[in-house]
């Protein structure tokens, strides 16, 4: 039974003769004799059917794979279980723990960790956090009722509280909302705000005032990628170990953890009606 979830992709038009040829060409960082290896242990397939070196490249056709990483380094931190029932898991992530496969991560990761340990390849992460934010993570535990779970995010009925630790802000009047737009920058994976319609808010508040380093409270009304880094960054109050925002510095193993925790959810659960609210019990 595999618990890495494979990957898709449409295959564009091309004039490539094979799949090898392709794949060659598409992941140069993957060698033609580790695609040959994948395709003999039938971890590749086009249309759901297993190809072979001479598999005909068929533009519109759906690859499926599963990304292997050799050597992948074990990262030193280990999630906890907050909640497990038939429908949902709730998990609260370590700093530097990806949720999902990405790059130079895939059994590392919290999805392929949770669905090894639970026993469960159905396990779906329903939303995500960066690989630098700890904190609660919400999975779909079975097919069945994954989309009334999935429709609380879609419809933002899900109120997520942050906590981040970061420079004062002593000329600000406590809690207010800041809001900007924000669109994708340079290097692709950072964000930056330009002119023109928000479509990111953020309520802040102090939780403790300590010198040079406060504790804020931070509430995303809308959810775009880095949103609470960015903003905070434009206030002046980057937060503490952010190794992207105001601007890129080189990450220095695990020794320098960004201070951001998704500390709380709260939603009514589609099915039973009840509130639920679920708290991290990590510390920044």
């Amino acid at each position: 039974m595999t618990f890495v979830p494979s990957s898709r992709l449409v295959l564009p038009s091309g004039q490539w003769r094979t799949l090898l040829d392709f794949l060659g060409e598409r992941f140069p960082a993957v060698s033609r004799t580790e695609w040959l290896d994948r395709m003999a242990r039938g971890t590749v397939r086009v249309d759901g059917e297993p190809v072979d070196s001479q598999g005909i490249y068929s533009p519109g056709a759906t690859l499926t794979y599963r990304r292997e990483v050799p050597d992948e380094p074990r990262i030193p931190f280990e999630e906890t279980l907050v909640h497990v029932d038939d429908d949902l898991v709730i998990a609260d992530k370590p700093h530097f723990l990806p949720v999902m496969p990405a790059g130079a991560h895939v059994e590392e990761t919290l999805s392929v960790r949770l669905a090894r340990r639970l026993g469960n390849p159905d396990l779906v992460a329903l939303h995500r956090l960066d690989r630098d934010t700890a904190g609660l993570v919400v999975f779909s535990a079975r097919p069945s009722s994954r989309d009334a779970y999935t429709a609380l995010f879609r419809d933002r009925r899900i109120a997520k509280v942050y906590e981040a630790v970061a420079p004062p802000m002593p000329d600000r009047a406590f809690p207010f909302e800041y809001a900007s737009r924000l669109e994708r920058g340079e290097p692709f994976f950072r964000m930056r705000e330009v002119e023109g319609v928000p479509n990111a808010t953020t309520r802040v508040d102090v939780i403790e005032r300590d010198g040079e380093r406060w504790r804020y409270r931070l509430e995303p009304v809308s959810g775009r990628k880095h949103q609470l880094r960015v903003h905070m960054a434009a206030l002046g109050a980057a937060i503490e170990g952010d190794p992207y925002y105001p601007c890129l510095t080189e990450r220095v193993g695990f020794e320098r953890p960004l201070r951001l925790l998704a500390r709380e959810l709260r939603f009514v659960d589609p099915l039973s009606g009840m509130e639920r609210v679920f708290r991290s019990e990590r510390r920044l």
